[in-house]
């Protein structure tokens, strides 16, 4: 049977972090399973329809990509979110991927990033091996936030974060809870005025470059309003190779 790997993704229309997170990953998925071909797709149509508009980039949402593979006669399906957490935009790529089932002979999915309690783990040790945190400093991630029930996801992992003795990390999202109110109330508790901004998504896109780290109405302005002194990590997920595995070994678990 002929196999293919369905890489999905939110998107981003922002070229300079597409390259460092989604192409990369993309490329160590096609070395790592040589014996199937690597296909694109994007989950947000806002996006597919920004870069067909600006860049004059084609991307397939998830329904046509599963048909341009059937009709490569693609026979064996991997799909593979890069999505962060079991959220709204995973829940629409599964119903996707159902509608069309028929025209393969199997279909795995692997799973988003956070799916089970070692997914948490390996994610934090990840980041924090590549994020210097000094004595003086507090380490700010902002992850997207969901009104989907998953969006648990966040305060456990800043949950975990402290488990694995990471107490210098907390975790706030844009749009849910925990807010930048309730990070910037656990800061004050903990006496620090260094903060280190990162976002926590898979690519540093528009919210990461403007609702983190813009010079006005981010969490960056607010922060310093605030009198604190602020250093912007502007890095997505996917740029490190520990998070990057996690995807890899996701679709190892898929097929087994």
């Amino acid at each position: 049977m002929r196999k293919g790997i369905l890489v999905v993704s939110f998107g981003t229309s922002h070229l300079d972090t597409m390259e460092k997170t989604i192409d990369v990953l993309e490329k160590e998925i096609a070395e790592t399973f040589k014996e199937a071909a690597v296909y694109r797709a994007f989950t947000s149509n806002m996006i597919i329809k920004k870069l067909r508009r600006t860049a004059d980039i084609q991307i397939d949402p998830v329904k046509k990509a599963l048909e341009r593979m059937a009709a490569d006669g693609i026979e064996e399906v991997i799909v593979q979110p890069t999505h962060v957490i079991n959220g709204i935009e995973n829940d629409r790529m599964l119903e996707d991927v159902f509608d069309k089932m028929q025209l393969f002979r199997k279909v795995h999915v692997g799973k988003p990033l956070l799916s089970s309690v070692e997914d948490y783990k390996k994610a934090i040790h990840a980041v924090m091996e590549k994020t210097k945190v000094e004595e003086d400093e507090m380490l700010v991630l902002m992850g997207h936030g969901t009104d989907h029930h998953a969006n648990s996801a966040y305060p456990t992992l800043e949950y975990t974060f402290h488990a694995l003795g990471y107490n210098q990390a907390l975790v706030g999202t844009v749009e849910s809870f925990p807010d930048l109110r309730n990070v910037m109330a656990k800061l004050e508790i903990s006496g620090r005025k260094k903060v280190v901004l990162m976002p926590f998504m898979f690519v540093a896109g528009d919210h990461a470059k403007n609702d983190m780290a813009g010079e006005e109405e981010s969490w960056k302005s607010e922060l310093e309003e605030k009198g604190y002194e602020v250093r912007v990590i502007l890095k997505g997920l996917g740029e490190l190779e520990g998070i990057r595995k996690i995807f890899t070994e996701h679709i190892e678990e898929a097929v087994l």
